[in-house]
């Protein structure tokens, strides 16, 4: 049973920054492709960032420049720093990884930015 557990969510002011860590256990196999996705209310959820096992594939045209994807392969670990925070960054984070051709889900992680 693979499990994706996410840590690293909170309430910081604007202009602070938060890093999100997933780490995926369960597979005797490597993600192929980890990812961050976020829904707020009445929204669908969005990708912000993904990775594969040979580096980063895209960022959400919103947060480049101001948030970070990076993975420890060793760790099956994924990774978001998250830079410069803005009100509309709040959401619900969600980690993803595609594993074997199959997509997993953490348990969604709340980050609320302040004005």
């Amino acid at each position: 049973q693979v499990q994706l557990v996410e840590t690293g969510g909170g309430l910081v002011h604007t202009g602070g920054s938060l890093r999100l860590s997933c780490a995926a256990s369960g597979s005797e196999f490597s993600a192929d492709v980890m990812a961050w996705y976020r829904q707020t209310p009445g929204k669908q959820r969005e990708l912000v960032a993904q990775i594969a096992t040979i580096g980063v594939l895209n960022y959400q045209n919103s947060v480049k420049g101001r948030f970070t994807i990076s993975r420890d392969n060793a760790k099956n670990t994924v990774y978001l720093q998250m830079n410069s925070l803005k009100p509309e960054d709040t959401a619900v984070y969600w980690c993803s990884a595609v594993i074997r051709g199959q997509r997993y889900w953490g348990q969604g992680t709340q980050v609320t930015v302040s004005s």
